[in-house]
């Protein structure tokens, strides 16, 4: 079992890389985030490595982290969700993100990726909700956005108040831990307006 790779970029395609490990060249596939944050050809290279083997094919997926891959398996798990669709999720949305998606139920986050339509973003963040890659912690952001949520889904202003909050170059974590103090202080009936502005002073606090 192939649990990591280090060696040189190869190169490189659209979904894909070659690594070159003493001479060895794997193909790995990626998402579009670890493709990026890859170095460049002729550099060294490190990816996590997940196998899938099928009878009439072995493939290996590549990973910049291990949150990274952790996630890739939690979305295989949901029905419809396949390793091309995972990456394609992987690859518009980070952890931190798809975390805070799942938490708000956010199924239009979800559903920027490729290959996701409306019913299966919807129950990709109904399914998941309130699970975590096995060894991974969910972020606290996002953890404290759920609990204070509870069971239900979040208002559209707080899904905005979120987005409106990272577009101004806060982390996704860092906006649903500003939101979850004052959803669980003030409640969730708030305009979009006023979940800014709030957030912003507790951002800014």
């Amino acid at each position: 079992m192939i649990g990591k790779l280090k060696g040189l970029i190869d190169s490189y395609d659209d979904d894909r890389v070659l690594i070159d490990c003493g001479g060895v060249c794997y193909e790995v596939f990626c998402s579009g985030r670890t493709l990026q944050a890859l170095p460049r050809v002729g550099e060294a290279g490190v990816v996590f490595i997940e196998t899938i083997v099928r009878e009439d094919m072995i493939r290996l997926y590549g990973f910049a982290s291990e949150t990274e891959k952790a996630w890739f398996n939690l979305l295989s798990t949901v029905q419809g969700v396949g390793a091309r669709v995972a990456l394609s999720i992987l690859s518009v949305l980070s952890p931190s993100e798809l975390s805070s998606a799942i938490a708000l139920q956010d199924k239009a986050m979800v559903g920027r990726a490729s290959g996701v339509g409306p019913k299966l973003a919807l129950r990709l963040v109904t399914e998941l909700k309130g699970k975590v890659p096995t060894g991974i912690g969910i972020d606290a952001g996002a953890l404290g956005l759920q609990t204070a949520l509870g069971d239900g889904v979040a208002p559209g202003a707080i899904t905005d108040a979120v987005s409106a909050l990272t577009n101004l170059g806060y982390s996704s974590a860092q906006a649903s831990a500003a939101l979850a103090r004052i959803v669980a202080r003030d409640g969730d009936g708030m305009a979009t307006e006023k979940l800014i502005r709030l957030g912003l002073r507790e951002l800014s606090s």
